[in-house]
């Protein structure tokens, strides 16, 4: 059975000590929830901080970003084993930094390798943009983005999934959990195709865009979504504690 997941994606918001406050404000009654994994990924500045604050917790942290080189020349980048040490899980291939960074396949391929290479467990982050899913290339873009160029044999062995329809996020137009879970099952679909029918049903497919306290039930009462990765919802207490509280409940009741 798959343990519901969800993650809070602060993305560039909170200093150090507004990230020790939120922590603080969730951190009680997170820790009183046991049927699901929370996950928060603040800035990197706030890691180390955040870490502390975490000890004892069942409140997992991961980082938003890293690259795939281990050491060298690469002035500003963040090296698998630096987040390794302060983290549990890394988001890779945000469609964020696809799309502002340049992050191609090929580089996202390179760093959900280094990622696993180090114990981390990446959220690997796939998903169409608006003139895609209008042009009904929605299944094409997804069968290449979960497609290793690199034909890592192990690609679905420790990682996380999600799916954010581009045009669904931070728009405020969430996909419907119709639309969510049929989306996901071709990708459960294609997994199996590609690897096996054991690495598809035990992979977590989360959905992100747009999520709120207010429609998060809609999506985890769905068969094939195994939560959520939250955007500005996870930067206020009491919505995040709620989105974690809703599927706590639904998915013990399943």
């Amino acid at each position: 059975m798959r343990v519901p997941l969800i993650a809070g994606n602060w993305k560039m918001n909170t200093t150090v000590s507004e990230a020790v406050e939120l922590v603080n404000q969730m951190r009680p009654e997170l820790d009183r929830i046991d049927n699901v994994e929370k996950v928060i990924c603040p800035p990197f500045v706030s890691l180390a901080a955040i870490k502390e604050l975490l000890k004892g917790s069942t409140i997992k942290l991961g980082a938003q970003n890293l690259y795939f080189e281990e050491k060298g020349a690469y002035t500003g980048e963040i090296s698998p084993s630096m987040v390794a040490d302060l983290c549990q899980f890394v988001i890779i291939g945000h469609s964020e930094r696809r799309q502002h960074f340049n992050e191609t396949i090929e580089v996202v391929d390179k760093k959900v390798k280094a990622a696993l290479e180090v114990g981390l467990t990446p959220i690997l982050c796939i998903g169409e943009s608006l003139e895609e899913n209008e042009a009904g290339r929605t299944e094409e873009v997804l069968t290449r983005q979960i497609s290793s160029p690199s034909d890592q044999k192990y690609y679905f062995g420790g990682l996380v999934l999600a799916y954010e329809p581009i045009w669904a996020i931070g728009t405020g137009r969430a996909a419907t959990g119709k639309q969510a879970n049929e989306t996901i099952g071709f990708i459960r679909q294609r997994i199996s195709q590609q690897h096996s029918m054991k690495a598809a049903q035990e992979v977590r497919v989360l959905y992100g865009g747009s999520v709120t306290a207010d429609n998060i039930a809609e999506f985890v009462n769905q068969p094939e979504i195994d939560g959520a990765l939250v955007g500005g919802a996870s930067l206020k207490a009491s919505e995040f504690l709620s989105i974690v509280k809703q599927t706590s409940e639904i998915k013990r009741v399943r």
